[in-house]
């Protein structure tokens, strides 16, 4: 990661506080590296920011309409939610219609990103289960897809599970790099979890968006994907979510994916960025950790802002747009507990060609 440059400053007075480095690679769907900054081959784990591309397999198999999996199912299955009430009764639904108990999933509990949830949580002393992790959509999809194909339940998660070997098979050819060349971890939530260059993540993520040079089943998979992403954004993060609300702002032309440990994807319907679809990848290598206010919703300060400098830099956005999602960046003023102006962050890079 020593390649990777400096994406986003924070200055207190005239001082330069703190200094956050990243990579970043914008690709379109026909593999052309349109722009970058810092190092775009640089091997990063997509974390959740995989979800859309694990998803695909369930998808291209009929899963959808075998379980009649509405648009909002769909897009909680692509989700890091927030254990909002609407994405703990969206996952129970699924699960009580499919036929799969939710002591099934192996993601492990952990408490409701939602503050009015978590606010829930503490008062009346719940213990968080499987379904409050912000995997649980995901989980869920891949319980259903095993049960549609008759496969083991208790093993789901083992990378040689055909679920799995699916999931790699997808990722390898969206993303154009070969299975073994993709270097496999354990993300948060248990699953499997794949490192590859932002290049490549970028790639697929224009593929998604614009699949045309893809089979006919891809096509019409990635299209429902995204189209469900778009349609119902809470489902994906939470209304507020940076995630929601660049979603919300695109109209159906930006989708959108964080990753922990700053990683995000965004995609772009042709048209937007030139005539194809394209891809941006990018990696913030202090891993941008969330910071939580007075009430209770956390937030992070680098990514959401350094992907809209990125939109706005490709003309992606427009003032409206830009106005809309004014509170992520780019530059933000910088205020204390007592609400006193300290200071400002901004992007300080500009895309090369």
């Amino acid at each position: 990661m020593t390649t990777s440059q400096p994406v986003l400053e924070l200055a207190r007075a005239k001082i330069v506080e703190a200094v956050h480095f990243g990579s970043i690679a914008v690709v379109d769907s026909t593999g052309k590296l349109l722009h970058s900054w810092g190092d775009p081959r640089l091997v990063a784990f997509l974390r959740s920011s995989a979800k859309p591309f694990q998803i695909l397999p369930f998808v291209e198999r009929g899963g959808v309409e075998h379980f009649g999996y509405t648009q909002k199912e769909l897009s909680i299955s692509c989700a890091s939610h927030e254990t909002a009430r609407i994405h703990l009764d969206t996952v129970r639904e699924i699960q009580a219609r499919i036929g799969v108990e939710e002591r099934y999933l192996q993601c492990g509990p952990h408490l409701p990103g939602d503050a009015d949830m978590f606010r829930t949580v503490i008062k009346q002393d719940i213990k968080p289960t499987a379904n409050f992790n912000n995997c649980s959509g995901k989980h869920t999809a891949m319980l259903a897809c095993a049960k549609m194909r008759g496969l083991p339940l208790e093993n789901y998660l083992d990378p040689s599970h055909p679920i799995q070997q699916d999931i790699l098979a997808v990722i390898s050819e969206m993303c154009g790099i070969e299975k073994e060349d993709i270097e496999l971890g354990v993300d948060g939530c248990s699953a499997p979890n794949f490192a590859l260059p932002l290049f490549n993540a970028a790639l697929g993520m224009a593929r998604l968006c614009d699949p045309r040079r893809s089979n006919e089943t891809r096509a019409a998979a990635c299209k429902k994907v995204t189209a469900a992403m778009t349609a119902y954004p809470e489902m994906v993060a939470n209304h507020g979510e940076f995630d929601t609300e660049l979603m919300k702002a695109g109209a159906g032309k930006i989708v959108t994916k964080r990753g922990a440990e700053g990683f995000q994807i965004v995609g772009l319907m042709p048209g937007v960025y030139g005539e194809n679809g394209v891809g941006i990848a990018m990696k913030i290598v202090d891993g941008d950790a969330a910071h939580m206010d007075n009430e209770l919703v956390s937030s992070n300060r680098v990514r959401p802002a350094v992907a809209i400098e990125i939109l706005r830099q490709l003309n992606a956005l427009d003032e409206a747009q830009l106005k809309t999602l004014s509170g992520f960046g780019p530059s933000k003023e910088l205020t204390n507990y007592a609400g006193l102006h300290t200071g400002e962050s901004h992007p300080v890079f500009d895309l090369l060609a």
